[in-house]
């Protein structure tokens, strides 16, 4: 590819703002030229209007210092100087939907790390992986919003993503019933230790929403699209609790699952090792090679040790074994904010410019 595409980044100094930066630091597709936030950071360099508070591990990239923060509100503005945008923005739900359909109909898609899309019946919400063909309801959103190239397309919530994937590779045995608890990190809401004080040595049973979103994001995933909308399918049932937990990275969730057609503990690990998407058949920049991994230990996955597998875009599960009251059970981990946020939307990007949805203005 001759000439990267141009991106901007809405909500760039928050925490997923700036995993963004960091993930598309030296990307071959794609190159941040404008950074967007609210009035406050407007007319700021980037390294000044986040100051202090740079979250990532590593150094702020030195290609987004000097960029001039733009006010994500003057979307005419914003969009002028890139192809597409991604979405981090820090808003209420109405006001997130209002502004990312402001920047599709100025003909510039949005790729949304954001929740107020997901249930929108024409807005494509995809793991790569899992429902790529989903984006084929972007022709039926185009002719709602009255736009030729502009579109929205959002990923899921980050605790599906460690149990979500595992599920999909067993639909040939008909899963029907799923009890989940997830184990969340505290970067899912977009804090530190440092922030967050009171979360050092303590765990707290409850996040808001995020139990109803476990249960029914990953039906949509697995829905159809009927009369340019997306239905949800019926099964399996999932029930879940979400619990934050002392970890900085890493949702972990322990699992248990009913299947019509009763596998063998070798057939589900064997269907986990070969499953593969489009992104790997496509070998795009931010695919893991192995989208799942088994780990035979006893004592893994763990956070410490397997949560940055394929650079945080990969799944690990472990521990599959039969249960005394469900068929099989399971842990999964998976990286909330690399998997589960900017790096599953840098991996649709890179699906829809590949399948040509993205290209240059």
């Amino acid at each position: 590819m001759s000439q990267k595409l141009r991106v901007g980044i809405l909500g760039a100094t928050g925490m997923v703002g700036q995993r963004f930066i960091s993930l598309l630091e030296n990307h071959p597709w794609f190159e941040v030229t404008v950074v967007a936030a609210s009035a406050r950071s407007a007319g700021k360099t980037y390294e000044e209007a986040v100051g202090g508070r740079w979250k990532m591990t590593t150094p702020m990239p030195e290609g987004v210092k000097k960029l001039v923060v733009m006010n994500v509100n003057e979307v005419e503005a914003v969009a002028a100087g890139v192809d597409f945008v991604f979405s981090a923005v820090d808003m209420s739900k109405d006001e997130i939907k209002a502004i990312e359909e402001a920047y599709a109909k100025t003909e510039t898609p949005v790729v949304s790390n954001n929740s107020a899309h997901r249930w929108t019946p024409d807005v494509p919400m995809v793991v790569p992986e899992i429902n790529p063909q989903h984006f084929e309801v972007i022709k039926y959103q185009k002719q709602r919003l009255g736009t030729t190239r502009g579109f929205i397309a959002v990923k899921p919530n980050c605790s599906i993503q460690s149990y979500a994937p595992v599920l999909t590779a067993w639909k040939e045995f008909e899963p029907y019933e799923v009890v989940a608890t997830t184990y969340q990190a505290i970067s899912g809401a977009g804090k530190t230790f440092k922030d967050w004080p009171e979360m050092v040595e303590n765990i707290i049973p409850y996040i808001g929403g995020e139990e109803e979103k476990s249960e029914k994001e990953p039906l949509r995933l697995w829905g159809e699209i009927k009369n340019g909308v997306i239905e949800p399918a019926q099964e399996p049932k999932i029930t879940c609790q979400c619990i934050r937990v002392p970890v900085l990275n890493g949702h972990t969730a322990a699992v248990f699952v009913k299947f019509r057609k009763k596998p063998t503990r070798e057939q589900l690990i064997e269907k986990l090792e070969s499953f593969r998407g489009v992104p790997q058949e496509l070998d795009l920049p931010s695919a893991p090679k192995q989208f799942i991994r088994y780990m035979t230990e006893d004592n893994r996955p763990q956070v410490q040790l397997d949560v940055d597998y394929e650079n945080g875009m990969g799944v690990s599960i472990g521990r599959i074994r039969e249960d005394s009251i469900y068929d099989f059970k399971f842990v999964g981990l998976s990286h909330n904010t690399v998997r589960g946020a900017a790096g599953g939307a840098v991996l649709c990007a890179e699906t829809l410019k590949a399948q040509g949805y993205i290209q240059p203005k």
